[in-house]
């Protein structure tokens, strides 16, 4: 491979284009939630079938992803990412058109299925244009635009509803979709890429572990999870195709995914970091608005904007990581981001019924400025140590993690929270009954339908404590997940991003 320079301007017109595709990708993964109930209507979908519009995108991203270096060898890196652009593109436009749910959840299928290698390619494209002294820069900027992506998603979403149709969240895509592709043709360098077999059995393996797992997910809260017979089929098959998929990486000559990125100790610890720092953050994101709009009271408008903190937040966070990360190095930044993530969630429990909104804001600042410093060295380490050939590779896993573990965080404490509701009722409640002094005078005073409504008044605000104490739990594990991987950054080392180069390696 020889060493080149990269004129900037075209760098920087690259820069944009590849950043423009990977925003499309993250924004759909959120902007189509709040055009769910418009959906539903014009599909003729039930409540439940309209979500398979989200789970198909998700089950073919789940999907996509693990193909990323074996095609990028096969097709060559840039010449791929400018066909899925297109194939993103086109496919967008048919959920635009969609005139019934069949249409549009294959239509998602194939629009996660091309996504799905952008947002890994994209990753490694621009850590490879730049040269070691950008290279965290390039990170941040890539950092940015997935982390803050999803949060602009529903805002997005819900103009384009209310101003035009539900279709515009997806024809959206279309003209900035054909500009990227056309761009990137003309101006996206060579990258070095892997030629090699492809791991049939692997593949096999990672589609069956992935799609049960996350039909699992999807159904449990439906079927009573284990209670269902079809739920513990589908984690049945889950976790036999994960464990098979373990032993034939390790006896595999070719395997899917190269063992080689496995043996850097940085890589691994990112990489388990990742998986569950991220999707804890993106669950207690999650978990808000639900308990601001339930509990508290607040508008819709309202509970969004609230979000708004956090994603500025974010974005400072990872530009401020850039900066920091020579001077603190990874392990130190690392751990300086997950005591602010930890805090915040220490803050979310101090949540009361009866308050104001300035508690909820200094916790969205702690949050999103915590998880910005924790993303930054992440990302960046989740490519600087893979090898360049490999590098595909490794971003592909790295978001392979990031999404499974999402989905997972955010089932697994939706459960939790589901399942504290029922308890935390029936405790409160066995103090609340026809003897209590309240209940008799009702009777004595006003009969028994006064009786009757002051019951039903009393089990509503049962089931309201309930669920508060059901989201404070929730937020108390959240805390001591996060300060149960904060010795995994001991494993990131205290490595800093090289102070200055002149050369980018881009030619195969």
């Amino acid at each position: 491979m020889a060493a080149v320079h990269v004129a900037p301007v075209p760098k920087a017109i690259a820069t944009a284009l590849v950043m423009a595709a990977t925003i499309l990708v993250v924004l759909d993964q959120t902007i189509a939630t709040v055009a769910l109930p418009h959906m539903q209507a014009a599909l003729g979908a039930t409540p439940e079938t309209i979500n398979w519009v989200l789970t198909s995108y998700i089950l073919a991203t789940s999907v996509g992803i693990p193909l990323t270096g074996w095609l990028s060898g096969r097709v060559g890196r840039a010449r791929l990412f400018g066909i899925c652009i297109i194939g993103f593109t086109i496919s967008s436009a048919v959920c635009g058109f969609a005139v019934s749910l069949p249409m549009m959840v294959a239509a998602r299928l194939v629009q996660g299925f091309f996504g799905a290698f952008l947002m890994p390619m994209s990753q490694s494209f621009l850590y490879d244009m730049n040269a070691p002294s950008q290279q965290v820069r390039a990170m941040t900027i890539w950092g940015v635009g997935v982390m803050v992506g999803p949060l602009a998603g529903p805002v997005l979403g819900g103009y384009l509803t209310e101003t035009f149709d539900w279709r515009w969240v997806f024809f959206i895509n279309v003209p900035i979709g054909l500009v990227a592709a056309l761009g990137i043709f003309a101006t996206l360098p060579a990258f070095p890429a892997v030629r090699r077999k492809f791991d049939h059995l692997g593949y096999a393996l990672i589609v069956v572990a992935l799609c049960s797992m996350q039909l699992a997910l999807d159904r449990g809260s439906q079927l009573d999870w284990f209670d269902s017979t079809e739920i513990l089929i589908e984690c049945g098959i889950s976790v036999s195709a994960f464990w098979m998929l373990l032993f034939h990486l390790f006896n595999a000559r070719e395997p899917i995914f190269s063992l080689a990125l496995f043996r850097d100790r940085s890589f691994s610890a990112a990489l388990v970091m990742t998986t569950t720092v991220m999707p804890v953050m993106i669950a207690a994101t999650a978990l808000l608005p639900s308990l601001l709009q339930t509990l508290m009271g607040y508008p819709a408008t309202l509970a969004g904007l609230l979000s708004l903190p956090r994603g500025l937040a974010m974005t400072v966070g990872i530009i401020l990581g850039g900066r920091l990360f020579r001077h603190f190095g990874a392990r130190l930044q690392v751990v300086l981001g997950l005591c602010f993530t930890i805090f915040s969630m220490w803050l979310h429990t101090r949540i009361e019924l009866n308050m104001d909104s300035h508690l909820i804001i200094w916790a969205g600042l702690a949050q999103g400025l915590g998880t910005g410093l924790a993303a930054t060295v992440l990302n960046f380490v989740a490519v600087a140590h893979a090898p360049v050939a490999l590098r595909t590779d490794a971003a592909a896993l790295y978001n392979l993690a990031r999404n499974t573990g999402s989905s997972v965080m955010i089932a697994v404490f939706t459960a939790i929270l589901a399942h504290n509701i029922q308890v935390n009722h029936a405790e409160i409640g066995a103090h609340v009954g026809s003897a209590n002094a309240p209940f008799l005078l009702s009777q004595m005073m006003g009969g028994t339908d006064l009786a009757e409504r002051l019951a039903a008044m009393a089990n509503a605000e049962v089931t309201r404590q309930a669920m508060m104490i059901a989201y404070i739990d929730d937020y108390w594990l959240m805390m001591w997940v996060m300060l149960a991987v904060v010795p995994l950054a001991i494993l990131l080392g205290n490595e800093r991003p090289a102070a200055r180069s002149d050369e980018v390696i881009i030619a195969e």
